[in-house]
């Protein structure tokens, strides 16, 4: 009697995901490894033959190298434009705006790894969000830099230099062209959608933006579009702006205490040395009665004892004149 055999994982792995497998990834919650999951056929002795499982992905992990980032901006850019189609269409009530996100990401990891970027959704957004940061430093630092000539170009500074000064250290200008590429595509998508068609015709065409990105840092005759689609891009960059406007506001108030209290510090002194030397003052003209009581009261004692000697010699004077008189009755004392 032969024993049924129970098939492994890896034994049963189907070579390409068809899109029913897609669709229960879909489902599935974000992590970096996703376990592999059997149907209900496939519990209990079967055989190779009648269970098939969807694929358990690998994520990679470590840093991304730039070939995985344009990938990655590539499905963005794709995402965007299926969405704006999607836009056409009616809603669909039975879906939620949540879903809708993590549909969203999950489509962009199913065409990262059809290109053979094996990221996780998750990773796809984190990265995306770093990108969107530092594309924004980027372009601000560019953009002072044209109107300043003694600021160096960020694409000609070591990667110590741009530490110091703040900026992403290992941009790369490819990276940075994708980026402005498909931002500038959006916001231009964005403010198409919204125009009448009948002023479209006289509207500034947007292919100048599309341009943009040949060259090395972008100018800065139209930021102020750049920047709205780069705040409109995801939530975190909102709340980045938004982070660093509170911390605009908070260095504000903070620089304003610090001057208030520097301030009062500076009269707080002031006043210290005011009554320091007022105080001198005081005891100097205290001394100098002193020295003027002290030389009086010596004064008076040296008259004193003047007069004293003075009276002490017509003393004895007088006493000499007695004596010799007595001894000479004869002479008149003189």
């Amino acid at each position: 009697m032969s024993e049924p055999t129970t098939t492994s994982p890896a034994a049963t792995i189907s070579p390409p995901v068809n899109p029913q497998q897609q669709q229960q990834q879909q489902q599935q919650p974000h992590h970096h490894r996703k376990s592999p999951h059997f149907s209900a056929a496939s519990v209990g002795p079967t055989t190779s033959s009648s269970t098939s499982t969807p694929i358990e992905r690998e994520y990679r992990k470590g840093n991304w190298t730039i070939q995985e980032t344009l990938i990655l901006i590539t499905a963005k850019k794709l995402d965007e434009e299926r969405r704006y189609k999607a836009r056409s269409a009616p809603p669909d009530p039975t879906s939620t705006s949540t879903t809708k996100g993590e549909l969203r990401w999950k489509w962009v990891e199913n065409y990262c790894w059809s290109q053979g970027c094996l990221r996780s959704s998750n990773q796809c957004n984190d990265k995306w969000d770093n990108l969107l940061r530092d594309y924004k430093k980027v372009r601000e630092y560019e953009s002072n830099a044209q109107s300043k000539p003694d600021l160096p170009s960020y694409w000609n500074m070591e990667k110590q230099d741009r530490k110091l000064r703040n900026l992403p250290s290992n941009m790369a200008l490819e990276v940075f062209q994708a980026l402005n590429e498909v931002l500038q595509r959006k916001y231009s998508t964005q403010t198409t959608a919204l125009r009448d068609p009948q002023t479209l015709s006289v509207s500034p065409s947007p292919a100048p933006l599309a341009a943009r990105p040949l060259l090395p840092a972008p100018t800065t005759s139209a930021p102020a579009p750049s920047e709205r689609s780069d705040s409109s891009g995801t939530e975190a960059s909102e709340k980045d702006e938004e982070t660093s406007d509170t911390k605009r506001k908070k260095h504000g108030k903070i620089s304003s205490s610090i001057k208030r209290s520097a301030s009062l510090l500076a009269k707080t002194l002031q006043n210290c040395e005011e009554k320091k030397e007022k105080r001198h003052r005081e005891i100097m003209e205290m001394e100098r009665k002193k020295l003027e009581i002290e030389e009086a009261h010596n004064e008076v004692n040296r008259q004193g004892m003047v007069n004293l000697v003075g009276a002490v010699a017509n003393l004895s004077t007088a006493i000499q004149s007695l004596i010799s008189y007595h001894h000479h009755p004869h002479h008149q004392p003189t």
